[in-house]
Formats: C-alpha cells, sequence, structure tokens
C-alpha cells in the first residue's frame, strides 16, 4: 500500500495554513516555492481539498488559499480521502470463483464472503480510525515539540509576509 506523494504535500500544505488569519490566504506559489515544489502538481491537489471542504480558495491578484475549517476538524483520513479517493486500498477480484472446485459448479460457494477480502477491510477500518484520531491541530503541536522553535518561528514568518 502507498498513498501519493499529494498526501504529504497536502499535510504539509495545510498545516502551514493553521496560524494565517481567517481573512487572509497563502497563495500557491508561495506554497509551492517553500517547500520546492510543482506548483501546477499543488494546484492540483489543492482542487481536490477545495472539492473536499477542507480549503477554501480566494479569487484575486492577492487571491490563495485559507482553511474552511478548524484544524481540529481536519483529520489525516480527511486529507487522504480527498487526495486519493474513497477507494478501499485492497480490491478484492473474487479469485476463488475462479478455483478449479468452482469452475464446474461442483462447489458451491453459497452466500459466504471472501474471509480474504473480509479480514483486509478490516484491518483498512483499523486504520483509518488512526488516521481520523490524527487532525491538522495535533500535527502542528507534534511540530511544535519535534522541530526547532526557530523554525516554526521562520515558518510562520515566511507565510505572514507571503500573505501581505
Amino acid at each position: 500500500m502507498q498513498y501519493s506523494v499529494g498526501v504529504e504535500y497536502a499535510l504539509h500544505c495545510l498545516v502551514y495554513l493553521i496560524d494565517v488569519p481567517s481573512k487572509e490566504s497563502v497563495g500557491i506559489k508561495d506554497l509551492a516555492e517553500f517547500q520546492g515544489l510543482s506548483e501546477t502538481f499543488l494546484s492540483k491537489v489543492f482542487g481536490k481539498l477545495s472539492k473536499a471542504g477542507i480549503v477554501s480558495s480566494v479569487p484575486g491578484v492577492k487571491g490563495g488559499y485559507r482553511l474552511s475549517k478548524s484544524p481540529e476538524d481536519i483529520s489525516f483520513w480527511d486529507v487522504i480521502e480527498a487526495v486519493e479517493g474513497p477507494k478501499p486500498i485492497f480490491q478484492c477480484k473474487n479469485i476463488k470463483d475462479n478455483g478449479y472446485l468452482y469452475r464446474d459448479g461442483v462447489c458451491s460457494s453459497g452466500t459466504s464472503s471472501c474471509v480474504i477480502n473480509l479480514a483486509m477491510l478490516s484491518a483498512e477500518e483499523k486504520m483509518r480510525d488512526s488516521l481520523r484520531s490524527k487532525t491538522l491541530s495535533w500535527l502542528n503541536e507534534e511540530l511544535d515539540l519535534v522541530l526547532p522553535k526557530q523554525i516554526r518561528e521562520d515558518t510562520r514568518k515566511y507565510f505572514s509576509k507571503s500573505s501581505i
């Protein structure tokens, strides 16, 4: 299982938007430049985040994006689902139905579900629950603990300058 790099880019960018005053926004150009990313790619990611209601776009010369919800209300899973879509990770192909005993109708599967699929879906749900418990607010607090204070201050200054 692998999520696209868009999920990581989205989470990093969203945490930068936490401290932006509610009447202001940050442009894609500034977000992309700060992280050394493609502006075009990041625009696509933010289009998905906007469609999901995680961010709202502000049109105009000084336009950009800002959070649509409180950081406490945006979970990692919300971001993953916005960027990757809602489809399950495990895609059951029902290969048991192509097995030797099933081909000629000798063995009937009846109404039983695939045990492998059920186990995989159960594991995915546990992962989703864990990711739902991690919010942008939690991420922001963790970054305050693990990153040097100066880096956090410089990051906030960068985005407060770029949104003026």
